[in-house]
């Protein structure tokens, strides 16, 4: 496919993706928020209802009420939330399709970590998402979902190991979107298979004169529940792609355990809030967390000395070989015809003015090149760190 008309997909779909993702999480997050401020035990609720809610937006007042099980009568109208998930998915999908599957060599495959036939790299990510679902779904009907907190560890444990998996497998960057695939495929396959069908079962009860069986209406909310604090590790990995410093660090599958753990806490501080339970000190911890991680991540002091200057012109050839191929006014890669985000690696001027982004990308995160197609050498990167260091060194 044409590189231009492949980039100008990759941006429509991104851009619906982005926009359904919003209304899905942005509905999640609403819902949450409504069940944890539900007024339940107060005078004046009418007839089967377990809570209700007066809230003031846009200039209007609202009233909300959730019934214990259900309305004595089915209204005409019922709204359904279930398409912005399902659409979410399917972009996130395209998504995958169009950067990883189409160009598997370029961003998927990273022959310094395993050399995977394109082939067998496509066929692991597909049937992972479905594996993993499996697994998520038979857990969920154990006796073990009655346990939030080892509920929690069993899962945060397993997707951690399998976060190191794909890294030893795949690029660091397919490893993280492999995870947030994953994760998002459990959440829309809650909604589609458990969350959808208790709705419809609950519906079709009542249509038949029938009281609904609040144990089907359980089961959704449970599901309903685990995404709940499955958003913001997911938010996370969605725009962990510009962010080398946490796919392209060696510990990466560290860094993607410890943000989305942080994700959780913060998650389960406004769902505590919420129920009226303030716990004023979880916030600042997930702050301190984060300042630790940056600070552990850091590159090591021996990483920044200067051993022996470096011109640019001993740099040069390798910049022609290994980066201007894509970063070019004119790349000579097929897959690019423009370079990939703007950046121009072509002359000097350009080279020194992204100075602090090549060392950042190439030395301390050797996040570039991408899969590193180009097959920079870890001499190259370090005599690349030397001219960086050379410069600044010069600067000062």
């Amino acid at each position: 496919m044409d590189p231009q008309i492949l980039e100008w997909l990759n941006l429509n779909v991104k851009w619906i993706h982005l926009i359904v993702g919003i209304a899905w999480i942005g509905a999640s997050f609403y819902f949450n928020w409504l069940e944890g401020n539900l007024e339940r035990q107060k005078a004046g609720l009418n007839k089967g209802v377990a809570g209700d809610l007066w809230a003031v937006h846009g200039g209007g007042f609202y009233h909300v009420e959730k019934f214990e099980v259900a309305p004595e009568k089915l209204p005409e109208t019922l709204h359904w939330f279930k398409w912005e998930a399902y659409l979410t998915w399917i972009t996130g999908f395209t998504l995958l399709v169009l950067v990883f599957y189409m160009s598997p060599t370029l961003y998927m495959i990273d022959p310094s970590v395993a050399n995977l036939s394109p082939g067998l790299a496509i066929s692991i990510s597909v049937l992972s998402l479905a594996v993993v679902w499996l697994i998520y779904d038979r857990l969920c009907k154990t006796a073990l979902v009655e346990n939030n907190a080892r509920f929690f560890w069993v899962m945060f444990i397993g997707l951690t190991l399998l976060a190191y998996l794909f890294t030893e497998l795949f690029s660091a960057r397919a490893a993280y979107i492999q995870m947030g695939a994953i994760i998002g495929t459990l959440m829309v396959a809650n909604v589609f298979f458990v969350i959808i069908p208790s709705q419809r079962k609950m519906v079709d009860a009542m249509k038949q004169g029938e009281v609904p069986d609040p144990a089907t209406g359980k089961a959704g909310f449970q599901r309903s529940f685990h995404n709940n604090y499955f958003t913001l590790p997911v938010l996370f990995i969605m725009i962990s792609g510009h962010y080398p410093l946490t796919f392209g660090s060696e510990y990466n599958w560290m860094i993607l355990a410890a943000i989305a753990l942080i994700g959780v806490l913060v998650r389960h501080y406004f769902n505590l809030k919420n129920q009226g339970k303030v716990h004023h000190w979880i916030l600042p911890l997930a702050a301190v967390l984060m300042a630790l991680l940056a600070y552990l991540t850091m590159p090591k002091p021996q990483e920044t000395v200067l051993e022996s200057e470096v011109t640019f012109e001993a740099i040069e050839p390798i910049m022609a070989q290994r980066c201007a191929t894509c970063h070019a006014a004119n790349p000579t890669d097929p897959a690019f015809k423009v370079a990939p985000k703007g950046v121009e690696l072509d002359t000097r001027a350009k080279i020194e003015q992204q100075a602090d982004a090549v060392y950042a990308q190439t030395v301390t995160s050797k996040a570039m090149p991408i899969g590193n197609l180009t097959q920079m050498t870890p001499d190259e990167r370090a005599l690349l760190g030397q001219w960086y260091l050379t410069l600044k060194n010069k600067e000062s």
